[in-house]
């Protein structure tokens, strides 16, 4: 079974993935930039209501499966840089931070971490997404990052980013309604 992102209002989509804990261990893998280089992006993040965020993604080294970036995407090949600012911070729980700048037009991430036992219930919201088109990119996106996540964390072959990326943006355009 696959575990779809879903639509809670217009523009925002909420993820949620059970990962092997404990908490500790999962909010590394969201706030130190070796850790979260490995399935997201690397880089430096104040762990403060106000600090910097800087995201370094190279999502064709997420995986050791070598593969061709599909041209839609060959832009996206090397590094992309994204910046914003902590807007909640609650170690090892929670952390919020705009998503593409610091303005009030930027969107929100907030990722939920709430510990099950030996394991980690993790909620990913992204909000404030402007159009179907950020929906689908994000959605895709998300999805295929939280699945390396879980593969790092369970200690699996991650795989391949941008296959399982056009496979999941795909998915989305279907699952999503449109306008």
């Amino acid at each position: 079974m696959i575990d779809y992102g879903t639509v809670t209002e217009p523009g925002t989509i909420r993820f949620e993935r059970v990962l092997p804990g404990p908490i500790e261990r999962v909010w590394a893998y969201l706030t130190d930039s070796d850790k979260r280089g490995k399935w997201l992006a690397s880089g430096p993040m104040e762990l403060r209501v106000g600090g910097p965020v800087a995201l370094r993604f190279h999502n064709t080294d997420l995986s050791p499966t070598p593969e061709v970036v599909p041209d839609k995407y060959k832009k996206f090949e090397d590094e992309v840089n994204l910046t914003g600012r902590v807007t909640r911070c609650e170690p090892p729980r929670l952390l919020s931070h705009s998503w593409g700048g610091e303005t009030e037009e930027a969107s929100e991430v907030t990722f939920e971490l709430t510990p099950r036992g030996d394991q980690v219930l993790l909620v990913l919201t992204h909000r404030r997404l402007g159009d179907r088109g950020a929906m689908l990119n994000v959605a895709g996106g998300w999805h295929t990052h939280l699945g390396i996540l879980a593969d790092c964390l369970n200690g699996k072959v991650p795989q391949p980013f941008w296959a399982t990326f056009a496979t999941m943006e795909g998915e989305y355009d279907k699952r999503l309604a449109r306008g």
